[in-house]
């Protein structure tokens, strides 16, 4: 002979993990852009600098309509998620495109020189500096705006933070940088 109650707690059972399954999912929605730009850790440094991940190919295609003059792309072209002809759909909008790729593993000054002398030629035109994530990105333009802008490294290191804290190679190089420009600065 059965429990009396061992039904109901059975029924009652069954309900709640009925309740707790995840609903049919929805088509998910695009992240709303950010400065006209959708990619993971878009970041405004100021009105004419924007630092970003990888954006979409419809962002990409959208750039000029946001007042965009340049673009600059840090991550190797061969990266996962690269949009491989991002240069053309930047040409066809009279977007000036600067590749300056940098391995992960092997930052170096002289990428760090290469987007210092295109952000210098670029003053005054709105930019978007991305890699994948702006994680390169981000330590790049606070290398940039701290040597060469002049700006106050603690200031300039928030935007940074908003991202990731650089480590291994990339605290690394950082570090060298600053030391080597005369900055000190503590990045921890």
């Amino acid at each position: 002979m059965q429990h009396p109650l061992r039904r109901p707690i059975i029924l009652v059972a069954a309900a709640l993990a009925i309740s707790v399954l995840p609903l049919p999912m929805q088509a998910a929605e695009s992240p709303a852009p950010i400065a006209g730009v959708v990619a993971p850790n878009v970041v405004v440094i100021s009105p004419t600098l924007v630092t970003a991940g990888q954006p979409t190919r419809a962002s990409l295609e959208g750039l000029k309509a946001h007042g965009y003059d340049a673009v600059i792309y840090l991550a190797p072209g061969d990266s996962k998620d690269a949009i491989p002809d991002e240069a053309q759909i930047l040409k066809s909008q009279g977007i000036e495109f600067v590749h300056v790729p940098i391995p992960w593993q092997a930052p170096e000054a002289k990428h760090l020189e290469a987007t210092a002398a295109a952000l210098d030629r670029l003053k005054g035109q709105k930019v978007l500096v991305h890699c994948q994530m702006n994680m390169r990105v981000s330590a790049v333009t606070f290398l940039y705006r701290t040597i060469y802008a002049k700006e106050d490294p603690a200031k300039a290191w928030i935007d940074v933070k908003k991202v990731w804290t650089p480590k291994d190679q990339w605290a690394t190089f950082v570090d060298q940088q600053l030391l080597a420009h005369g900055i000190t600065f503590k990045t921890e």
